[in-house]
């Protein structure tokens, strides 16, 4: 037999409260002290009480029928050298864009704030979100030689990050994988019979993932044997610093030198790598596609079969961050996590014929002989 299900009344009639305190202990809302939403808490979770998740979905689901008068605000907070410096960017317009339908759909209003404001001081943005009633904040695009700890109000924000920087605080998360997204990339061309596979990427965008990209390929990089593993070409040097880590100084494209003997020492049977980093130089040196070098593109922007690659979810992982974050609002959760969590969002491969599998390459080479 079914047992009877605890209720918001049960509690409330132990706790010797209205209901309304009940629901409100439960949702964690600032509105009651700590205290008594600790101890009804703790009487609910003694008495057995869980949600009903089917009338939490109905809840959620009128939410999203009925009209707002006045939408919530969410802040999207960005640190650019300019305004909307970051749209010039590989993948942040599309997170923003992600965010934007994703807060619309949830009920949401997204705005944003710039935090290069001349006088626009961590403290003085904290205020004018406090008078504004805005409580929920995702913070994205920021570059990597400004990784300063936010020092906001976190007592009364709820917070979610899309991908690294700043550093700190430590918040909730949402990034591509892009740890995965090279192992996808070489599991695909082992199995299409490459061995001799290179791997280029800026040094700056390896930082910018906690060194995620060169993880991928070495990890995928032992399945091949000793002799065929091709070092990795990061560029430029780690000398000096600031030619990859400054990322509104650096050039986003190898040196030719170093890229060229790198090539000719290794020969490489394919590339993964981003397109702008690497085919001006195949041009330059007279390197044909896929006949003399295979590519792919690990930040691949055309699906119409010429090139071969990973499409990585840019919206995606706006959406979530906005999912996320409408979450934690849900429940009236503030502050910096205790513990952190990253949400990892994965790419998707297509096929190209900037790669075809090592066989057909083969009997091409031959039938052109």
């Amino acid at each position: 037999m079914n047992e009877r299900r605890v209720t918001l009344s049960d509690i409330a009639i132990k706790a010797e409260v209205h209901v309304t305190t009940v629901s409100l202990a439960l949702r964690n809302h600032p509105r009651l002290p700590e205290k008594t939403r600790r101890r009804i808490q703790a009487l609910a979770k003694k008495m057995g009480y869980a949600p009903d998740p089917f009338l939490r979905a109905l809840v959620s689901y009128r939410g999203k029928m009925m009209p707002h008068r006045n939408p919530a605000i969410l802040a999207y907070v960005t640190n650019w050298h300019t305004r909307w410096g970051w749209k010039k960017m590989t993948a942040h317009p599309e997170f923003y864009e992600g965010a934007q339908a994703k807060a619309e759909e949830l009920g949401f209003n997204l705005e944003h704030f710039w935090l290069g404001e001349p006088g626009l001081t961590h403290t003085r943005l904290s205020d004018i979100l406090k008078s504004r009633g805005i409580t929920g904040v995702i913070i994205a695009s920021h570059i990597r030689d400004v990784d300063i700890e936010l020092h906001f109000d976190w007592e009364h924000l709820s917070g979610v990050k899309i991908d690294y920087f700043p550093h700190k605080p430590k918040l909730h998360n949402v990034t591509n994988n892009q740890c995965d997204i090279v192992r996808l990339a070489m599991q695909k061309l082992l199995t299409a019979g490459y061995r001799r596979i290179g791997f280029v990427m800026h040094r700056g965008w390896d930082h910018a993932v906690d060194h995620l990209w060169t993880a991928g390929f070495l990890c995928e990089q032992q399945y091949v044997v000793p002799e065929d593993r091709i070092p990795p070409h990061i560029f430029p040097g780690p000398i000096p610093v600031e030619r990859w880590f400054n990322e509104s100084k650096t050039e986003f494209v190898p040196d030719a030198e170093p890229f060229e003997a790198w090539f000719k020492r290794y020969k490489p049977e394919v590339i993964i790598s981003k397109g702008s980093f690497v085919l001006p130089h195949f041009q330059r040196m007279g390197v044909r596609v896929p006949q003399d070098v295979a590519f792919v593109d690990v930040f691949l922007e055309d699906f119409l079969g010429k090139t071969a690659g990973v499409r990585q979810n840019h919206k995606t992982v706006g959406e979530l961050a906005v999912e996320i974050l409408a979450g934690q609002l849900q429940h009236n959760k503030f502050s910096v996590p205790l513990i952190p969590t990253t949400t990892y969002v994965e790419g998707t491969w297509f096929d190209g014929d900037s790669c075809p599998k090592r066989s057909e390459t083969k009997v091409e080479l031959a039938m052109q002989t």
